[in-house]
């Protein structure tokens, strides 16, 4: 059981139930003590109607006249009590009670008060009595007593079972308001991210462990803010601040081409480098606004067709330039919410990487498709291909795999910052090996509804 929700009913329940069912035991224990104990209270209170019977003379007298004045004790007393009165001296019994016919009631040597089942009579409970010189035995039936028993266990093992099944539902719910404050810095929890760290874990009344926990969640949160928010202004001023000094050696290096012809090649070199350091500068820039969500889209609900159609124009172009073919194949009609620049940008960030790998002469095929509600994009070269590791490890920073080509001095960021493009429109992208040869990178985003797409301004003009 993985939820402490559950932990917490179950082992409610069991020691509840527990609880009860050893209450239960002992309750029975006692009413059975108590019960017994009664019946020896009976067959006492009848020893003392006996020797009433007798009479005080009973030890001089003829056993013949006690057997007389007994005769009313087998007229009603014999209907509740089995009694024998014996003479242990001369090995004689002076008096049976009627209901015995003939049987004896059983003995333990050594008690004087015993249950026992006899096979003649059943259960009785026995007392003897010291009434010398004679010993006189009571018993009563005990019969009722283990019916009782009986039905008190049948009953407690219900009440049990219902216990049981009682203290799950209790369990839960007890469970659900102890969790409450616990569900309560989760779900804050969950909503704190980069972009509202400001948001803090509600304290509740009780100063409990629970609500130490809440302060050291808060003043975690207040580290983190604070650290991030420092992380982000670096980031930001060192991007401002490289940008400047960059900025005037391009200005110099300029001056130096057009003044000084003989250094001209070193300070055009100069000037690209600096425009790559430029570039790298903003990639990084975005990278960090993008994971730090800073970053806002305006996502237009359109059909992509015109989208693609104008993509298309220029991708023949870009690859019949590098000597390769292009080919868009689309099936299938829907809207979208995209921000077309941001996301020509990705596209012509993985159809240059498509042309680059492919040999000369080769395809790079566009498929656009639109099914169960997502619309997916999928670029297919005829490059050397990818393992499905390395398909995995692409769209991490600084990652570049694959033999270096002349020219070809990228930093292994485009497809992290189209990575953050995709997610910025709520999509994901994915590649994947092709057979025999190739790779095939995949953009899906969801495909909007009427209802949707009504809601996003669907009847505004893509670009208003």
């Amino acid at each position: 059981m993985r939820s402490i929700g559950a932990r917490l009913a179950v082992t409610y329940a069991a020691g509840a139930t527990l609880s009860f069912a050893v209450l239960s035991l002992l309750g029975a224990t006692l009413l059975e003590t108590r019960l017994i104990r009664g019946l020896d209270d009976l067959n006492a209170a009848e020893f003392r109607q006996l020797r009433a019977h007798i009479g005080p003379d009973y030890a001089s007298v003829d056993p013949l006249v006690l057997e007389r004045r007994l005769g009313s004790v087998n007229q009603y007393q014999s209907i509740l009590f089995y009694i024998s009165i014996d003479a242990p001296g001369r090995n004689e019994t002076i008096f049976r009670s009627s209901n015995l016919k003939g049987k004896t009631i059983p003995d333990i040597k050594g008690k004087r008060s015993f249950s026992v089942d006899s096979p003649d009579i059943g259960p009785l409970r026995v007392s003897e009595f010291l009434l010398p010189p004679y010993d006189v035995t009571v018993a009563t039936s005990s019969r009722s007593v283990h019916e009782g028993m009986r039905a008190f266990e049948a009953i407690g093992g219900g009440l049990v079972a219902a216990m049981l099944i009682l203290s799950i539902f209790v369990g839960r719910a007890f469970s659900r308001v102890l969790l409450t404050p616990l569900r309560a810095i989760r779900t804050t929890a969950e909503r704190i991210g980069s972009d509202n760290l400001a948001e803090r874990i509600p304290l509740g009344r009780a100063q409990d462990e629970v609500g130490e926990l809440t302060e050291l969640l808060n003043r975690m949160f207040d580290r983190i803010e604070s650290a991030f928010a420092q992380m982000q202004r670096f980031s930001e001023e060192v991007s401002h601040e490289l940008k400047t000094p960059l900025a005037l050696i391009r200005l110099h290096s300029e001056a130096v081409a057009k003044a000084d012809g003989r250094h001209s090649d070193a300070a055009f070199e100069q000037i690209e480098e600096i425009d790559r350091l430029n570039t790298f500068i903003d990639q990084m820039l975005f990278l960090s606004r993008a994971e730090a969500n800073a970053i806002r889209f305006d996502l237009t609900a359109q059909d992509p067709a015109p989208f693609l159609e104008s993509f298309a124009h220029d991708a023949s172009a870009l690859a019949e330039h590098s000597g390769n073919r292009f080919e868009m194949i689309s099936a299938g009609h829907g809207r979208v919410a995209i921000e077309r620049s941001w996301l020509r940008q990705v596209l012509f960030n993985l159809l240059g990487n498509a042309i680059r790998v492919s040999p000369p002469g080769a395809l790079v095929t566009l498929t656009s498709t639109f099914q169960d509600g997502t619309w997916r994009l999928a670029i297919e070269d005829e490059g050397p291909g990818l393992s499905r590791d390395q398909c995995r490890q692409i769209f991490e920073r600084f990652v570049r795999l694959g033999p270096a080509r002349a020219g070809d001095r990228g930093a292994g960021l485009g497809l992290s910052i189209a990575r953050s493009i995709v997610t910025l429109h709520h999509g994901t992208i994915s590649a994947e090996p092709r057979n025999p040869r190739g790779l095939c990178v995949i953009v899906e985003l969801p495909a909007l509804d009427g209802e949707s797409a009504e809601a996003m301004g669907e009847l505004r003009p893509p670009g208003a």
